[in-house]
């Protein structure tokens, strides 16, 4: 039976597609919804991007029939339909009218008066709160978005297998080990059972008969191969954790071999900080340099937002913002402990002086559309703050031989139009699963190395 989805003009803004999105069912667009878009057109940002993206493509049904009686969308016999009636359909008397929320709501409910079967699809909590007042059945745009924080990709498993395969595969003449003779805890059914693995899945392999026994390994998506870097030590930084020997892992390779680095986790777990050593080593320390430039963007700055009204240069509105990285610096310049202010203010200086002389730079996000970046260490941090749409295009912005790492905790998000589920971090990190040119680590709460009480914080909080 077909259905009548009338979408907010949230949902518009969101993803000018979301209208192809409904298959064979009817789209309903309230008038409201048009007079809402238009406010934002002028507007230099995503969000007035996708406003005019929006009316393009309204426009252009326009011009292939009636929007009042319904235009063709796609094969499957879907249609959309600007609506302008129900004006007469009584809704609470003390609602506001002139509000376009109200107005879709009455929307909807003239529709179900009138026999349809219809939806108010909105990205608005408290939209579909107040449409349970009048009984209309409500839904998020759920086309976008992915398995709940609990359930998406980790990027590692732990696997069993006897000591004497871990024995053999940590033999000198082991160069592999076969993932078939690997199994995986089945917690449905409380006993092991094959696994099944992922492409450049890091994998921590247990004994079944000694619990002490362990080896690491990643799948390489014919076989379990071992770690290659797990002994370094870029820029004199050690990891901790096997969550940071995965993490080194995947950051040593080259940008042919592992172009796209995503890593997730919890505040806490050297995200930031293993990425700029890392970083810092291959510019610094490697001769020849494979890569020329380590640039770092935040989605503070976002696609959809400016640099605002703060005085100064580019560099200097996007000071703010850097503060955490230069954190980061500081801890990575001073090495053991220091004594003295003098030593303090060396170090101070030092880190100011990798920005002055442009070793690192800081860019605003808004302006990475449309550049192609060649031999760049990019790291793009916070991106549980970005859309889906971001997400793609700073990683479509990759030339040969850049290396890219996004960087963030989905369970920790600014953006009040996002969640763990709709976030570009999340979106990218599940599209990209199972590709061999991304490689992906979740650092989990027990592996957080700040301090006693940010991990405390961590798994507490």
């Amino acid at each position: 039976m077909t259905k009548c989805y009338v979408l907010d003009t949230n949902v518009l803004l969101h993803s000018p597609n979301s209208l192809f999105a409904f298959n064979e069912h009817l789209v309903i667009l309230p008038e409201v919804v048009i007079e809402e878009l238009d406010k934002f057109k002028k507007e230099s940002s995503e969000r007035g991007a996708n406003s005019r993206q929006v009316s393009r493509i309204i426009d252009k049904l326009r011009l292939e029939g009636n929007l009042l009686e319904g235009v063709r969308l796609n094969d499957f016999g879907g249609s959309l339909r600007l609506e302008s009636n129900h004006m007469n359909t009584e809704m609470p008397p003390h609602w506001a009218m002139e509000k376009g929320d109200n107005r879709i709501l009455q929307v909807c409910k003239g529709l179900m008066e009138s026999g349809f079967q219809t939806i108010l699809v909105t990205r608005d909590t408290n939209m579909r709160v107040k449409a349970t007042i009048l009984n209309i059945p409500a839904e998020d745009f759920r086309n976008d978005k992915v398995a709940s924080i609990d359930e998406q990709y980790t990027g590692r498993q732990v696997v069993y297998t006897t000591s004497s395969v871990i024995n053999a595969f940590h033999g000198d003449d082991a160069n592999h080990l076969d993932p078939e003779k690997l199994s995986a805890y089945d917690e449905n059914a409380g006993v092991l059972a094959p696994a099944a693995f992922v492409t450049n899945q890091f994998l921590l392999i247990k004994s079944t008969d000694n619990d002490r026994h362990t080896a690491l390994g990643r799948f390489d998506g014919e076989k379990v191969v071992h770690l290659r870097y797990r002994s370094r030590n870029p820029f004199g930084v050690t990891p901790r954790n096997v969550g940071q020997i995965f993490l080194q892992e995947c950051l040593m390779m080259s940008a042919i071999e592992a172009p796209l680095v995503i890593i997730k986790g919890p505040a806490g777990t050297a995200k930031t900080f293993y990425s700029l050593a890392v970083g810092l080593h291959n510019l610094m320390e490697c001769r020849p340099r494979e890569y020329h430039h380590l640039l770092i963007c935040r989605p503070h700055c976002m696609l959809d937002e400016g640099l605002g009204f703060l005085p100064g240069s580019e560099t200097e509105k996007l000071e703010p913002y850097m503060r955490s990285i230069k954190d980061n610096l500081f801890t990575l310049m001073s090495g053991s402990a220091l004594h003295d202010e003098k030593e303090v203010a060396q170090v101070e200086d030092t880190v100011n002086m990798l920005f002055e002389k442009r070793v690192i730079q800081s860019e605003a996000l808004a302006y990475q559309r449309g550049r192609s970046l060649q031999k760049y260490w990019v790291i793009f941090d916070e991106m549980q703050n970005s859309t889906p749409r971001q997400a793609k295009a700073v990683l479509t912005r990759s030339g040969y031989g850049t290396k890219t790492i996004l960087l963030g905790d989905p369970a920790q998000i600014d953006n009040p139009l996002l969640d763990s589920q709709s976030n570009g971090l999340s979106y990218a990190s599940e599209k990209m699963m199972g590709s061999k040119l991304c490689f992906q680590v979740t650092m989990f709460s027990d592996e957080c190395e700040r301090s006693p009480l940010a991990a405390e914080a961590a798994i507490r909080l």
